[in-house]
């Protein structure tokens, strides 16, 4: 795993982790595409057939309120109502035949649905 390093003394983070594969591969992303002003945003929003659905995306917005941490020079933000949500939550991505993508696993989730793609 990524250790994970505050920006500030004092500030406040959010609990979620990410895994070495899933920092370098965001990493070489925003890379590819040349932008160094933006960071990965994790958010739960409504939606999905099992009520929450996660976004992860890159944004170069600061929201009030957002918790950052730093992987190895990739600023991860989550917003302050989606934080409770993801926390403990690890963040892994896999490169496979049977599948390719970023992959949550939530202690939070109660349940999932059949895609895998919301919780409650």
């Amino acid at each position: 795993m990524t250790t994970a390093q505050e920006t500030g003394t004092d500030a406040a983070t959010h609990g979620v982790e990410l895994s070495e594969t899933a920092a370098a591969k965001a990493k070489a992303l925003l890379e590819q595409e040349g932008r160094d002003d933006m960071h990965l945003r994790i958010a739960v929003q409504p939606g999905g057939c099992a009520g929450l659905r996660y976004q992860l995306f890159f944004d170069e917005r600061t929201l009030d309120g957002d918790l950052f941490r730093d992987f190895n020079g990739l600023k991860v933000a989550v917003d302050r109502m989606s934080a409770p949500y993801v926390q403990g939550a690890t963040i892994d991505f896999v490169d496979t035949i049977e599948k390719q993508g970023f992959t949550i696993d939530n202690p939070n989730a109660g349940g999932s649905c059949a895609c895998g793609d919301s919780f409650h």
